[in-house]
């Protein structure tokens, strides 16, 4: 009742009004068998206003307002001297000015009280902003509103931070409080962007492309291959529900099932425990296509992130550039190099082997031996001392490596570990390889080729953030470098037994047709039909070409990775149905847009994010349940031994 009367009160205030939204256009063409005339009906792309009792934002005010009568709604953001109030909604600021008169001073009376972030309803006449008051800060900093009437439709309580941006607040208390964190300018700019970019997803592939937009189910079974997934119970005794890692097999089985072109905007969940910037549920926007190849997926990905990119980010390359595996891995020691800037690591094994150093030596009869170099540029004068030593430390402790440091001093003299060994001719090789100069440092590691380089990436990175921290610029997040990673391993020595393979990304990726020959004599050698798409050195998309033969299938499943085939029976007889070639694609929306606006987390474009342990503070998600509950799915909660 009291929402009614209060909107037969704005009815009666004239607040609730129309206006024409919609405009027709009449369109002609023709048609093979006659002349047909038609009419659309579009909607103003800046009409953000149809269906509500304000006639405007107040961010979309300008001096062509001048004169209009209006109603805005919003946010009291700032009060000052009594007289001016700032409005605030999802576009911007408007300054609302009260008149100096007998309905000015009831007005300036009844805001006295009224706490900052109330949501009012202002309605008043658009004038200009007093010459040389203007606020070229706002972007409606020329104009005002001085009112006529304002109501106050919810008062607001004593909030735990300010609505500002400037205003500085854990990431805990954000995510406590996100409704309230949701109304800042960047979390509100961070959303519409990504949903921008959605909606052009959509357009590209369903409209221009004739993909299917095709839900699959949430509540599937536990399979072999992946991440750890969350199980659900059921009233069924024993047996539980599996949220799926992604709808890998559900894409497949739809191309078995003829859609040809498959799209979804997914939620994915892994149960991955705690990890960084990581999230047990995510989005990824999921492609499968049928009769395809890699080059035939890349090319469509592409055309996509060109489509839907957001104006004023630059333009993107066609095509992309692409690199091999071996060779991200040689010269940036990581599968996902980020390649704003140099600092590739260089191989100066030919150089050292003759050298009678233990250490050497020692790594080079090893197998795949060498001796690898990164050269850090002005690393001499930014990096010493403790400031050294601690990254040294840092790639003992994570990579168990060590790391020899070279100087080039400002002179040109050398200074190393090397003593006697650094010779003059040695000294001119070294800096022809890796273009060593006065005031740079070469890192040297020596051991296996993966450990080295494995190292040596670290410690790239590292030292790009502590140069940066330095003031010196290594990494403009203004610029966006896509790479395609190709030719990944198929199999992988598994951790806790070397001995045994799993699956680099998952058992459905088909093997390169240069290496079929292999997967029967030396799984461990073949290269996969597998694709990462890297952006900024950050992973935002991985696929591949599918197995579609249910014998190799089979194979790998069964005696290469060793799993239970009878957990995959419904796929294998799928896939033994006629299933056509198809591969696919999987983009992570989270880590594509966070890294697109700079965020700091993936936290900072998801509405409503799982905190570090993955926990919502807002709600205090996950919970107990009471063992009343749990009895009907047969589960009782026991202490950990």
């Amino acid at each position: 009742m009291a929402l009614r009367s209060g909107v037969k009160l704005l009815l009666s205030r004239g607040f609730l009004h129309r206006r024409p939204v919609i405009r027709t256009l009449c369109v002609t063409h023709r048609s093979n068998a006659a002349n047909v005339t038609t009419s659309r009906q579009t909607v103003s792309t800046s009409d953000l206003s149809s269906f509500s009792f304000r006639s405007h934002t107040c961010g979309e005010l300008r001096p062509a307002h001048v004169g209009q009568e209006v109603t805005l709604c919003g946010w009291l953001q700032y009060q000052r001297h009594d007289l001016f109030l700032v409005l605030r909604d999802f576009q911007g600021l408007i300054q609302v000015v009260l008149p100096l008169d007998e309905q000015g001073s009831q007005l300036k009376e009844m805001m006295s009280g009224v706490p900052l972030e109330s949501v009012l309803v202002v309605k008043g006449t658009v004038i200009p902003r007093p010459s040389g008051q203007e606020n070229l800060k706002m972007a409606t900093g020329a104009v005002e509103v001085q009112a006529k009437e304002v109501h106050v439709l919810n008062a607001c309580r004593k909030l735990p931070f300010e609505i500002k941006d400037s205003v500085k607040k854990s990431e805990s208390l954000r995510m406590q409080y996100r409704y309230l964190d949701l109304r800042s300018a960047q979390l509100q700019y961070n959303l519409r962007l990504r949903s921008t970019m959605v909606m052009r997803m959509r357009e590209y592939l369903c409209n221009q492309h004739g993909f299917v937009d095709v839900e699959t189910p949430t509540l599937f079974k536990r399979t072999p291959g992946g991440a750890k997934e969350f199980l659900v119970p059921t009233q069924e005794p024993g047996k539980f529900y599996s949220l799926p890692q992604s709808p890998q097999q559900f894409k497949q089985l739809l191309m078995v099932g003829g859609l040809d072109r498959y799209f979804q905007v997914a939620r994915c969940y892994r149960d991955e425990g705690s990890r960084p910037d990581r999230q047990p549920e995510f989005t990824q926007v999921d492609i499968e296509m049928s009769f395809v190849d890699q080059l035939g997926i890349q090319r469509l990905v592409e055309g996509l992130l060109r489509y839907s990119w957001p104006e004023g980010k630059g333009t993107l390359p066609d095509p992309f550039p692409v690199m091999s595996y071996a060779e991200a891995m040689s010269s940036y020691g990581v599968d996902k190099p980020d390649t704003r800037f140099q600092m590739k690591i260089t191989d100066v094994t030919a150089h050292l082997k003759a050298l009678s150093l233990g250490f050497v030596q020692e790594a080079l009869s090893k197998s795949q031996g060498c001796v690898k170099a990164l050269r850090v540029p002005e690393g001499a004068i930014y990096l010493k001392g403790k400031a050294l030593d601690s990254i040294l430390q840092m790639c003992r402790d994570q990579c168990k490596q060590e790391v020899m440091v070279v100087t080039v001093r400002s002179d040109g003299s050398w200074r190393s570990p090397l003593g006697k060994n650094l010779t003059e001719n040695l000294e001119k090789a070294l800096a022809g390889d890796t273009g060593a100069k006065a005031e740079d440092l070469l890192l040297l590691a020596a051991g296996p080729h993966d450990a080295a380089c494995t190292a040596l990436g670290n410690l790239r990175l590292e030292v790009a953030s502590r140069l940066e921290e330095c003031g010196v610029p290594l990494r403009d997040p203004n610029t966006f470098h896509f790479l395609w990673v190709v030719d990944f391993p198929l199999f992988l020595p598994k951790e806790e037994n070397p001995e045994e393979l799993e699956s680099a990304h998952h058992p459905f990726t088909a093997p390169h047709p240069d290496d079929i020959g292999l997967l029967y004599q030396n799984p461990a050698k073949v290269r996969g039909q597998h694709y990462d798409l890297i952006l900024n050195g950050n992973e935002v998309g991985g696929g591949s070409i599918r197995i579609h033969n249910p014998e190799l299938q089979r194979r790998v499943l069964q005696d290469i990775i060793k799993e239970d085939v009878n957990l995959l029976s419904h796929l294998l007889e799928a896939l033994g149905s006629g299933a056509p070639p198809h591969g696919g694609i999987a983009l992570g929306l989270d880590r594509l847009i966070s890294t697109i606006v700079g965020a700091q987390s993936i936290r900072d474009v998801i509405a409503f994010p799982k905190s570090f342990r993955g926990h919502d503070l807002m709600s205090n998600a996950p919970d107990y349940v009471s063992a009343e509950d749990l009895q009907s799915y047969h589960i009782q909660v026991t202490p950990k031994q």
